[in-house]
């Protein structure tokens, strides 16, 4: 399986709905929203999407899901960028609760990707995959229970 980096800066995009977000989740399981991706020419529907927060700590992956749509077009304040749908399984409040922060994301082998990406939406290196969801997947359940994906 594919994955892809996509960044959220607090600072430059305020997620006013987050909150609402994260209890919608809980409710339907799911939910959709889209980001700019920049990998447009290789991300496919099924591939697997990490969301890290950067420009305030605490930093590191808060977010996961899949890549539910093709790429499309959008123009935003006069520019067109590539955006892709991402259907999230987990969300978390990086300002309420525990995050997978860059210090865990910056060892082992996962030092070999850029956890602090310029652009969202870029490729996790395809040797790092299942490392980086194996590392996530216990952050999530520190008891063992494994998320069915």
């Amino acid at each position: 399986m594919k994955a892809y980096l996509f960044g959220w800066n607090p600072l430059k995009w305020p997620w006013k709905g987050l909150d609402d977000d994260i209890a919608a989740l809980k409710a339907k399981g799911t939910i959709k929203d889209n980001w700019s991706v920049v990998s447009h020419k290789t991300i496919q529907p099924g591939d697997r999407a990490y969301i890290v927060r950067l420009g305030l700590e605490p930093k590191g992956i808060f977010a996961s899901g899949h890549i539910s749509s093709a790429p499309f077009l959008a123009l935003r304040k006069g520019r067109t960028y590539y955006r892709i749908e991402i259907t999230l399984d987990v969300l978390l409040n990086p300002d309420k609760q525990p995050i997978l922060v860059l210090d865990i994301l910056k060892t082992g082998n996962l030092a070999f990707q850029n956890w602090t990406p310029q652009a969202s939406g870029i490729s996790i290196r395809p040797e790092l995959v299942d490392e980086l969801e194996g590392v996530w997947q216990d952050f999530l359940h520190p008891d063992g229970l494994k998320l069915q994906l």
